[in-house]
């Protein structure tokens, strides 16, 4: 399957084998993810006092979509420190990038799909 303008932040194969191939699955997984990113993202901040929370929270709703590499940046900010912050701000927004575009590909290809 063509997939356009992803930059490899989510290993949608891994996804789709964890879900067994079910889109319906897959969409709503990836739906909710998109919907906790923006309380998230917005406790991803060293002056905010549940950062770290947001941070482990996130890892692993990370690693459970095939987010690794968010995961792991999460990981380093939760361990190591709020300098990873900004890190971990943007490998957020490259996932939530790629989901939209997975999004997208996923409902082109319905719509050539014969019902």
């Amino acid at each position: 399957m063509a997939r356009r303008n992803l930059t490899g932040a989510v290993d949608f194969a891994y996804l789709e084998n964890f879900a067994a191939n079910d889109a319906k699955v897959i969409e709503e997984v990836l739906n909710l993810f998109r919907e906790q990113a923006g309380i998230w993202s917005s406790m991803l901040d060293a002056s905010a006092e549940g950062w770290r929370d947001a941070a482990h929270t996130l890892k692993g709703a990370a690693r459970g979509i095939g987010a690794n590499h968010l995961g792991e940046l999460c990981a380093a900010a939760e361990g190591e420190g709020a300098q990873h912050l900004p890190d971990v701000l943007h490998a957020l927004d490259l996932v939530l990038a790629d989901i939209a575009a997975y999004q997208h590909e996923q409902a082109l290809q319905s719509l050539k799909t014969p019902r």
